[in-house]
């Protein structure tokens, strides 16, 4: 092999291993991404049954308030 050869497959294997990082950067971006979307939706569930549960026991505080 003459050395236009060797650097011809290193340009190719080099190319290639930057292709792969690059696929693994976006890889890692779209989990981050997934995970703070992830957390979000956790937290509007919760804030959900809280306002609802809030709402119910507002609805019983009152109810006892006017049977009194």
């Amino acid at each position: 092999m003459t050395s236009e050869e060797e650097e011809v497959k290193q340009t190719k294997t080099e190319r290639f291993a930057q292709w792969l990082m690059a696929r693994q950067e976006k890889k890692e971006e779209k989990e981050t991404s997934l995970e703070s979307l992830m957390k979000f939706n956790i937290f509007l569930s919760i804030a959900t049954l809280v306002t609802v549960a809030g709402a119910t026991v507002a609805d019983y505080v009152m109810m006892a308030y006017l049977w009194i």
